[in-house]
């Protein structure tokens, strides 16, 4: 459960610092030397981004890119991502160029999703990011999230009672997508029935902040949305839909004793745990299937031993994170790597690189499901670290279990998978399997 991402300096576009090393700087299209002799983002980045990232951690430990908000640094490298994550020289607090800048003359029109996006958690620092996370924190306890685990449990029944796996189906729409939408409803204490205003709004959202360099259209449309989203949960707030034990009833509670403001911030925080409990579970179950199924012996391998399931869960985070960057704002001038960073430039951490740096993990490309290694950094890493990790990782060791009871002989369909494009958000779009009757007889 993260919806960390890329966010450009408050100016618009960041700007390189004046003569940075020759084997610092990458200007994908435009420098004949480049590592790669091409643009990063083309389709087959969004088809398999790993050469992309080998070849920039190869080159050098940060890199200049015009591809993103126009501009950025890029580290490439595990320890400098952790590092960025924890340093509070890096700001989170990023919101307005990146927003503000989404399209010419859309200033005045994109103030309402400025007023709502800038007050979520995610992009606020020290004290406000403390003070919004310590009154979240209680709803993700260990032993409330144990208590959850019957309902996970139950959704997943509901989900896959519903579907005939002889004749096929397809994952993320029937399994991937509506299971986060659900759990994440049952947390809040909000109506399943909704369940398909749910998606539609974080889809709109994980567009938005998913694009190195949003279109007008793409921000209206998260404005949209994510106004929706406050509307929704305001006429919930005045109805006192809620009861106190459910996350929206424990943000209720904080703004009336002055913990939380009322009105955008209140909001905010709402609006935000929705899209961010949907949209990183989905991938982690769709990558984490397609994995599974396209190697020759896993899924057997997890037939015979059920027990190795939660060390495969963290394996396929590492492997192909859905959650390939997170951005910061230089809060200070500061170097790097010999490289001055200026205040107000950006910088992203390749979360995706970083998981396979050969410097921390062994043999890092191959998807080892007995690995016994570092956790990754696809949750984030520091005081920004997502609250919902552990719910995320709950929902797809459930997920996967049943499968696994179920369709032992669980496949892929031919050719019938496709990913979404979204150089953030890392995830499939379609993911089409079929359980194979012989292979279930056996069992």
């Amino acid at each position: 459960m993260s919806a960390t991402g890329p966010l450009p300096s408050a100016h618009p576009g960041a700007r390189r610092a004046e003569g940075p090393p020759v084997s610092a700087v990458l200007t994908p299209g435009r420098d004949p030397a480049s590592p790669l002799g091409r643009r990063l983002i083309d389709d087959a980045f969004l088809d398999d981004p790993y050469p992309t990232y080998e070849a920039l951690r190869e080159a050098g430990p940060i890199h200049w890119s015009e591809e993103f908000f126009g501009g950025a640094w890029l580290l490439t490298r595990h320890d400098d991502v952790e590092s960025m994550l924890r340093d509070a020289r890096f700001s989170a607090q990023r919101t307005g160029g990146w927003v503000m800048n989404s399209g010419d003359g859309a200033r005045a029109e994109l103030q309402g999703f400025q007023r709502l996006f800038a007050r979520a958690m995610l992009f606020r620092d020290a004290p406000d990011h403390q003070r919004l996370r310590r009154v979240l924190h209680a709803g993700f306890r260990p032993d409330v999230l144990q208590r959850l685990v019957p309902d996970v449990e139950a959704l997943v029944d509901q989900l896959l009672d519903g579907i005939d796996a002889d004749c096929g189906f397809d994952f993320m729409q029937r399994v991937a997508r509506p299971l986060p939408a659900r759990v994440i409803a049952r947390m809040m204490g909000i109506e399943c029935d909704d369940e398909a205003r749910f998606i539609t709004w974080s889809d709109d959202l994980a567009a938005f902040i998913g694009a190195p360099m949003p279109t007008l259209q793409q921000a209206r449309r998260a404005q949209h949305s994510l106004l929706d989203m406050g509307r929704y949960f305001q006429s919930r707030l005045t109805r006192r839909a809620f009861s106190a034990d459910d996350l929206v009833g424990r943000l209720a509670h904080a703004a009336s004793d002055g913990s939380i403001e009322e009105g955008a911030e209140l909001l905010a925080q709402c609006a935000m745990l929705l899209f961010a409990g949907h949209e990183t579970t989905r991938n982690l179950l769709g990558n984490g299937l397609y994995h599974l199924l396209s190697r020759p012996g896993l899924w057997s391998d997890l037939q015979r031993e059920p027990g190795r399931l939660t060390g495969a869960v963290r394996e396929l985070l590492r492997f192909d994170s859905p959650v390939q960057y997170t951005g910061r704002r230089v809060a200070a001038d500061l170097v790097l790597h010999g490289q001055p960073l200026r205040r107000g430039e950006l910088v992203i951490g390749l979360i995706g690189a970083a998981n396979r740096d050969p410097r921390r993990y062994d043999d890092p490309d191959r998807l080892d499901i007995a690995r016994r290694a570092f956790a990754p950094l696809s949750f984030g890493s520091g005081p920004h670290v997502c609250i919902g990790a552990a719910l995320t990782l709950i929902e797809a060791e459930v997920a996967f279990r049943h499968l696994l009871r179920r369709w032992p002989g669980l496949q892929l369909t031919q050719a019938q998978q496709k990913w979404n494009r979204n150089p953030l958000y890392r995830g499939l779009s379609v993911l089409c399997v079929h359980d194979n009757a012989d292979v279930r007889r056996t069992h």
